[in-house]
């Protein structure tokens, strides 16, 4: 392998060099472009705010600090948002998971009589909804306004989503392998779940990440439907303190000090904020590339 390797660098013309130096050169600079503003906010999570606000902070942390950390962690309304969120999340996750899944498997069955209406009625709804008061006098109908569900329940299936994991289901996993389960008896549901779904793994992944990110920066419907503080979820917090400049109560006073201090804390606040979802996509990773990859593949 390295005598093929020294032999291509030896036919490269010095064209060739020319443009793969143009080409290093553009990559380096996007992911520079790319990791200062993650480094630049992680650092100054954990600096001095005083450094932060005189412009002493350029990469790495002045005046190493976790107090800013602690204010959060001892704040009342972070940490209700922050478990608000996580409890939407997941659950409204595994709720999207379990409706996109019944509703894409019997429609990539060639079988089911009435596939293409069905799947049609399904796709219409991208080109037109309902609108937001209808929406929302839907919702309150039904007692939802005000209440966790309101975070969980209306969103049941992505249409997106939907589509992705039909094709996935139709493309990817052999016809033949489902008609040998109905051969030795097992049904509809057994076969989706012992069969089908072990084989969709990595579909299922990237829909988990699809759906996940989607819960956990929805913000627009708890402006829309939550009034209780209690209910409200990370995003209305931090969009108060990150758009708003709204303080309630984050520092304890309203020194300079404190200013100082509140400003700091935003930093930490994007930082608590992002932290699991790029924790998500860690752990995802490898079925969500080798997912997308399917999907771009079989489309």
């Amino acid at each position: 392998m390295v005598k093929r390797e020294k032999k291509m660098r030896k036919r490269l013309s010095k064209s060739d060099i020319i443009f793969l130096t143009a080409v290093y050169f553009f990559i380096g600079l996007f992911t520079l472009a790319v990791l200062y503003p993650l480094i630049y906010v992680l650092s100054a999570s954990v600096s001095n705010p005083a450094k932060i606000i005189s412009g002493e902070l350029v990469l790495f942390p002045k005046g190493f600090s976790l107090k800013l950390y602690e204010k959060i962690l001892t704040n009342k309304n972070i940490v209700t948002g922050y478990k608000n969120t996580v409890f939407y999340t997941v659950f409204g996750t595994l709720y999207n998971l379990i409706m996109t899944t019944c509703a894409a498997y019997p429609l990539s069955r060639k079988d089911l009589k009435g596939n293409g209406f069905f799947t049609f009625i399904i796709t219409f709804t991208m080109l037109f909804g309902g609108g937001m008061i209808p929406a929302f006098l839907n919702l309150n109908n039904l007692g939802l306004i005000n209440s966790p569900l309101v975070m969980i329940l209306p969103g049941a299936v992505s249409v997106t989503n939907f589509i992705i994991m039909r094709n996935y289901f139709m493309h990817s996993v052999p016809n033949e392998v489902i008609e040998s389960a109905y051969v030795d008896g097992a049904s509809q549901i057994r076969t989706l779940t012992s069969i089908v779904l072990p084989l969709s793994k990595s579909i299922l992944g990237v829909l988990i990440v699809y759906y996940a990110v989607g819960h956990w920066n929805a913000y627009f419907s708890a402006m829309m439907y939550l009034q209780d503080d209690s209910l409200m979820p990370l995003q209305i917090f931090l969009r108060r303190i990150l758009l708003l400049n709204s303080m309630e109560g984050m520092t304890g006073g309203s020194s300079l000090e404190d200013q100082l201090l509140f400003e700091g804390m935003r930093y930490a606040l994007i930082v608590v904020a992002v932290v699991p979802m790029l924790a998500l996509y860690m752990i995802m990773q490898k079925s969500f590339r080798k997912g997308i990859m399917i999907g771009a593949i079989k489309g």
